[in-house]
C-alpha cells in the first residue's frame, strides 16, 4: 500500500483535529516529510473557509494544498486552480428562500469573505462563526454583498438539520445541492461541487488515478470524498453511512486516528 497512494486527503472538524481544535503538529511534520519522500501530496479537504484552514497550518500552509468550501475552493500550494462562481438569479433565490424560515441562521461565504447580515443573528453566533471563518463580515443586506459567491452555509436546529436538507432539496433542486456534516450544519453548494470535484480537479493536475488517493473523513459531506478514493477512511466517531461508504474504519479524531493510520502507511518501515 505504501508506494502506491500519491494523494491523501483529510477533512479537518472531527476527523482530523481534536475536539479541542488541536492536532499534534510535531508528529504531523514528520509524517508529511515522510509523505514528501514517497512522493505523496497532502490534501486538506473540508467545508471550512480556506483561510480558517490555512491558519491551522501556519508556517508550512503553502506546502499543502487545499479542496476548501466543500469543493467551491481549490488551491494547489501557492497556485489558485478552481473558484465556484455561483449565479446572482441562484443567489437571491436562495436568499429569499431562507428568509422564510427565520430559525435559519445564514452565512453568504465569498472568496474574498463570508458574510453574516444584521438584524437576522446574533453577535454570538457572529463570534463562534468566526471559528471557522476567519474572514468574516457584518452586512447590512446580503443582496447587497460585491463579492464573487461559493456557497451559502446557513445553521439549523441540530434536531432539524435533515427536516431542513429535506426542505432545501426540494426548495433549491437544479440550482443548489444541500450537504451536510450533521449537527445542524448544511451547506449549499454550486451543484457537482464538492469535495471529491475538488480532489478530482488536484489529481488529474498531478497525474494521479482515483485507485492512487486516500481520504479520511468523518460526515454526510465527505461520502463523495470516500467513494472517489481508492483507499477511504471513515473515524470511529463517524456516522454509519459514512462508515458504509468507506473501506477502512480508523481510530477516532480524539485518539489522532488520521496520524495513526497514516504513520503506519508513511513513517514506518
Amino acid at each position: 500500500m505504501k508506494n502506491d497512494i500519491r494523494l491523501v486527503a483529510v477533512d479537518i472538524d472531527g476527523t482530523f483535529v481534536r475536539s479541542d481544535y488541536t492536532y499534534d503538529i510535531p508528529r504531523f511534520q514528520h509524517i508529511l516529510s515522510c509523505m514528501e519522500n514517497a512522493g505523496c501530496r497532502f490534501v486538506v479537504a473540508s467545508g471550512n473557509q480556506y483561510y480558517q484552514l490555512r491558519d491551522l497550518f501556519p508556517g508550512y500552509d503553502e506546502e499543502l494544498s487545499f479542496v476548501a468550501e466543500n469543493g467551491a475552493f481549490v488551491k494547489d500550494r501557492k497556485e489558485l486552480v478552481f473558484t465556484a462562481d455561483m449565479e446572482k438569479e441562484t443567489v437571491d433565490f436562495v436568499i429569499d428562500v431562507c428568509r422564510e424560515y427565520p430559525e435559519v441562521r445564514n452565512v453568504l461565504c465569498g472568496l474574498e469573505s463570508a458574510y453574516c447580515q444584521r438584524g437576522t443573528v446574533s453577535q454570538e453566533f457572529f463570534d463562534l462563526t468566526k471559528i471557522y471563518y476567519h474572514r468574516l463580515k457584518w452586512v447590512e443586506d446580503f443582496k447587497g454583498v460585491k463579492d464573487q459567491i461559493l456557497k451559502f452555509a446557513p445553521t439549523v436546529p441540530e434536531e432539524k438539520t435533515y427536516f431542513y436538507y429535506d426542505i432545501f432539496c426540494e426548495k433549491f433542486k437544479g440550482k443548489v445541492e444541500p450537504t451536510t456534516s450533521g449537527h445542524g450544519s448544511i451547506d449549499l453548494i454550486v451543484p457537482g461541487c464538492h469535495k471529491a470535484s475538488g480532489l478530482k480537479r488536484l489529481a488529474e493536475r498531478w497525474g494521479i488515478s482515483p485507485e492512487q488517493c486516500a481520504a479520511f473523513g468523518d460526515g454526510g459531506n465527505d461520502i463523495e470524498m470516500l467513494n472517489y478514493c481508492g483507499h477511504s477512511y471513515a473515524m470511529a466517531n463517524a456516522p454509519q453511512n459514512v462508515k458504509d461508504a468507506a473501506k477502512y474504519v480508523c481510530p477516532s479524531n480524539e485518539e489522532d486516528g488520521v496520524l495513526v493510520t497514516l504513520e503506519k502507511i508513511f513513517a514506518q518501515s
